[in-house]
């Protein structure tokens, strides 16, 4: 179900130079992404919106605002927090970078077995890395997948509590670690069918924008009142 909107005029969406104010000044020239489908791009096109997917843009976003950002996006469909720790945290440190953005655990709530404290481990293993080595990290609590219109009736309640789970984990690891957290499993907008793939477990463009607003939010909050806003 397409949006009737345009990203142009998507209250929740970056005006236009938003982002330059919001990036004013930033630091970052070395920018990594560790995770699953969610950081390596799924997003399902939504008229209107723009296709380019949620850590590009962020990158994009980074570089626009003071060019020569190095990125390296590691994210690959499929992977549990075990598997993203195992084979994307060493070349991540390899890249020497000055900020991360991880984000992963969904495939781990999708199944019923979900075990949130072993997901917990793994992503806390990869933040104090990522920190020790000099970096500023992203972590995300995700918009609910459970209200994809895709998503069985019958398997939206358990669904809906795990990836809560996830997220609630996840926001305490952050406030626990440091983190630059953006939440969106709150967002006005998480109930709205707009934001979900039709395949029940992904994004739309639409999601993909918002949460670039949403990121880019967090890192200016992170620079200081210095950052105009």
């Amino acid at each position: 179900m397409a949006s009737t909107l345009a990203e142009s005029t998507d209250p929740y969406c970056l005006r236009e130079g938003e982002s330059a104010a919001l990036l004013s000044g930033h630091g970052w020239r070395r920018f990594v992404v560790l995770g699953d489908s969610v950081a390596e791009g799924s997003c399902e096109p939504t008229p209107g919106y723009s296709d380019q997917q949620w850590a590009d843009r962020i990158a994009a976003e980074l570089d626009a605002a003071r060019p020569g950002l190095a990125y390296l996006n590691l994210g690959r469909s499929g992977l549990r927090a075990h598997e993203v720790r195992a084979t994307q945290l060493a070349p991540a440190l390899a890249f020497g970078p000055d900020l991360a953005l991880v984000v992963c655990g969904g495939n781990d709530a999708f199944r019923s077995r979900y075990d949130a404290d072993s997901v917990d481990a793994e992503l806390t293993e990869m933040i104090v890395a990522l920190q020790q080595a000099g970096a500023d990290v992203i972590t995300v609590g995700m918009f609910d997948v459970s209200y994809s219109p895709a998503v069985p009736e019958a398997a939206r309640p358990g669904l809906r509590e795990r990836m809560r789970r996830l997220s609630a984990h996840t926001a305490r690891l952050a406030e626990r670690l440091g983190t630059l957290h953006v939440h969106l499993t709150d967002h006005p907008l998480t109930a709205d069918p707009t934001l979900y793939s039709t395949d029940g477990r992904h994004g739309s463009a639409r999601s993909d924008a918002i949460a670039t607003a949403e990121t880019l939010r967090a890192l200016s909050a992170h620079l200081g009142p210095t950052s105009p806003r």
